[in-house]
């Protein structure tokens, strides 16, 4: 007989990862450099590799770029999660393109942001 198979178990860097992601608060955001300094290693890269595996299962939106662009092929979803939850948002005729994140408003406290 075969030997059940054990249950997936997150790496120990995503788990950290998301266990910060999960406490960011409605109407707030972190970067993913934010991300990163809080779980004390790596950098934005390894936490948007992170988020690109394993993101779903959490609040992604509220991880973004430090410049507030919405992530690609999923700003239509984002600015729905932004707009239900009030999280600010710079006016797009402001800078000529699309909705932003204001960084300045948005930002977690805690973060030197």
């Amino acid at each position: 007989m075969a030997e059940p198979s054990a249950p997936h178990r997150l790496p120990d860097y995503a788990d950290r990862v998301l266990t910060v992601v999960e406490h960011i608060p409605p109407g707030t955001v972190l970067t993913y450099g934010d991300v990163a300094e809080i779980v004390g290693q790596g950098g934005p890269r390894q936490v948007g590799a992170v988020m690109a595996a394993y993101g779903a299962a959490v609040a992604w939106w509220r991880v973004v770029r430090a410049d507030g662009r919405l992530l690609p092929g999923h700003e239509h979803t984002a600015l729905g999660h932004y707009r239900a939850e009030g999280t600010p948002l710079r006016d797009p005729r402001e800078r000529g393109d699309h909705p932003r994140v204001d960084m300045r408003r948005a930002r977690g406290a805690g973060t030197g942001g």
